[in-house]
């Protein structure tokens, strides 16, 4: 009996108290210029922190991970392949190369991939 009741008033409480400390944490301390900037290696920063950020750039990484992904499906791909040949599955592997190769190429033709 009491150890439900104390469970119902840890559980009650519990929410309360976790408002309270992440308030607490998260509240903004005096505004200084030393807090304020950038830390680069103890260096005053050259430039904005707020630079824009490169398409380019963006485009490049989402590429690199696409084809990051590729490899971490085919490889266990080629290994099942090597222990019997199922053609649904290689027609599966067929496809899915040609999506990518085919967008590979349309990145290609729009000029994505050279770096302006």
């Amino acid at each position: 009996m009491y150890m439900i009741a104390i469970s119902l008033i840890l559980t009650s409480m519990l929410p309360i108290i976790m408002m309270m400390l992440c308030l607490t944490i998260s509240m903004k301390t005096i505004l200084d210029h030393e807090k304020m900037s950038p830390f680069e290696c103890g260096f005053t920063p050259f430039s904005s922190p707020r630079m824009p950020f490169s398409i380019q750039f963006f485009l490049m990484c989402v590429l690199f991970l696409i084809f990051d992904i590729e490899i971490a499906i085919i490889l266990p791909i080629i290994l099942t392949l090597m222990i019997g040949i199922n053609y649904t599955l290689l027609m599966t592997v067929m496809t899915f190369l040609l999506i990518l190769i085919f967008g590979l190429y349309y990145e290609w033709i729009n000029g994505i991939l050279e770096w302006a």
